[in-house]
């Protein structure tokens, strides 16, 4: 797993770093996240890439260029910040725009989150439960069948 954490994936990854499987990749950056990984799935490994939705955004540039370009099966698990204060579960996303976006009880990026995805042509759903896993093992086997990245959003992760 190729990770940068933040508050919302803090403990999966100090239980997954306790147990040593899998293996955690720590970047710095989130772009770094998405070249690490395709480095790691050309050597022959099936890489997870773990980021805040904030860093999907700034990481564009790197999935775009290089693992969507290499065209690279990557599961990426997103933790959804600022999900809650966008909509309830089950309601439509409302559309974006300024007014959307100058709202100070809504996170913006959770805004920006699902139509950026569908902009760079990544499939994404939703992870509800953490107890999910035929959805992850789904995922692992979209991405392979689609042979591109696909993302798993983690809304319930967050704060």
């Amino acid at each position: 797993m190729v990770a940068l954490p933040d508050n919302a994936s803090a403990a999966l990854l100090t239980l997954l770093e306790r147990e040593g499987r899998p293996r955690v990749v720590w970047v710095t950056r989130e772009g770094e996240a998405f070249a690490m990984a395709s480095g790691l799935w050309a050597g022959g490994a099936t890489p997870v890439v773990l980021i805040q939705n904030t860093g999907l955004l700034e990481s564009g540039d790197a999935l775009r260029g290089t693992a969507m370009r290499m065209r690279i099966p990557l599961v990426c698990l997103v933790t959804y910040r600022g999900y809650a204060s966008l909509r309830g579960a089950g309601e439509p996303a409302p559309p974006v725009d300024g007014a959307l976006l100058g709202r100070p009880d809504v996170d913006s990026v959770a805004a920006l989150t699902e139509p950026t995805l569908r902009a760079w042509a990544v499939p994404y759903e939703f992870l509800h439960e953490d107890t999910d896993i035929p959805r992850l093992r789904a995922t692992f086997a979209r991405a392979a069948a689609l042979e591109q990245p696909v993302a798993l959003l983690l809304p319930g992760a967050t704060t």
